[in-house]
């Protein structure tokens, strides 16, 4: 691979859907940055992403650190060259109650999962700005828009990202900026933070059914981030379009139906091992991957929309609707 190769940064880069993106740009044929903080996980990567044949960078960084990401953004542009896509993919989060979470647990995961995206985005457009051109792609969640209970400060925090990346977009467009964004709200994934996340019960933790292998969502990212026409939103998975679309017209049915069924649909029958290591406050040194442990049931294609479409077809739908009311008055 020559250095005239476009170049891809991915937050998160070292496991779940983060590294699974990596690798569907180095295949592509991209150079490719991964940014995370575990040193082993960073270099079991880049040996991974360096056979397909381009070149690879590891950049151990907390996203949290505004400081940190701008050097290891500045390092990829000296080491790698222009930064042509840059997806911020790095989160963390806290299963339990409100009551059981404390300030710093909720404090920690809004720095990773919000001010983390916040971090990437600035760190890129200090170049893509000059130059006038790039990518940047939020990898958000259904849960950005349809909360779930136990999921209190990531949701928060992907909510955030959401209403942070709407205001930048206006902003771009006002400036009349070739920088474009995206974002693209994935469902249940079968990742390692399953296995990672710290969990407040006695059982381990399980995404809500359906779940989708990380590279549907590594190619979604993929797609969202080339596309001759950038599409605002991707609604990946059906269970994302359908808990979108039904929460703008039955909010209140889908709280009492995530109240019944979503707070056990989290936990399996599985003991949690005791004194169980997370990821929250400091890296994992082991079990680096794309994968998770729900490979059985995962789910290895998705049908995926842009928002835009969906909108129009929304309110085509509600047209109809009220056009039918009308005429039986």
């Amino acid at each position: 691979m020559t250095k005239n190769a476009f170049v891809a940064v991915v937050t998160g880069g070292s496991s779940g859907v983060g590294r699974a993106t990596a690798d569907y740009f180095a295949a592509s044929g991209y150079d490719v940055a991964v940014i995370a903080r575990g040193e082993q996980g960073i270099a079991d990567t880049v040996k991974e992403l360096e056979r397909h044949g381009g070149r690879a960078l590891g950049v151990s960084a907390d996203v949290a650190d505004p400081q940190q990401i701008s050097n290891a953004a500045q390092r990829v542009e000296e080491e790698l060259g222009p930064i042509a896509v840059w997806i911020n993919c790095a989160m963390t989060t806290v299963l339990a109650p409100v009551e059981e979470m404390s300030a710093d647990e909720y404090r920690r995961v809004t720095e990773v999962t919000y001010l983390g995206t916040v971090n990437g985005t600035r760190a890129a457009l200090r170049y893509m700005q000059e130059r006038n051109s790039g990518t940047i792609v939020q990898v958000g969640s259904a849960l950005a828009l349809r909360s779930i209970p136990l999921q209190s400060a990531y949701c928060g925090a992907k909510a955030a990202v959401r209403a942070f990346t709407d205001s930048l977009r206006c902003e771009l467009l006002h400036q009349k900026s070739g920088v474009r964004l995206t974002m693209v709200q994935l469902p249940a994934v079968n990742t390692t933070q399953f296995n990672w996340a710290r969990n407040k019960f006695h059982h381990r933790m399980q995404p809500v059914a359906p779940v989708y292998q990380p590279e549907v969502a590594a190619k979604a990212i993929y797609n969202a981030a080339v596309a001759r026409l950038t599409p605002r939103e991707v609604w990946l998975g059906k269970s994302t379009i359908m808990s979108i679309v039904g929460n703008m017209f039955f909010p209140g049915l889908l709280d009492r139906m995530l109240a019944k069924k979503a707070w056990q649909g989290q936990l399996t029958d599985e003991i949690e091992p005791a004194m169980r290591d997370d990821y929250l406050f400091r890296p994992l040194e082991n079990g680096h991957q794309a994968h998770g442990r729900f490979d059985r049931q995962a789910r290895a294609k998705a049908i995926s929309v842009d928002s835009r479409v969906m909108g129009v077809a929304a309110v085509a739908v509600v047209g109809l609707v009220l056009r039918g009311l009308c005429r039986r008055r």
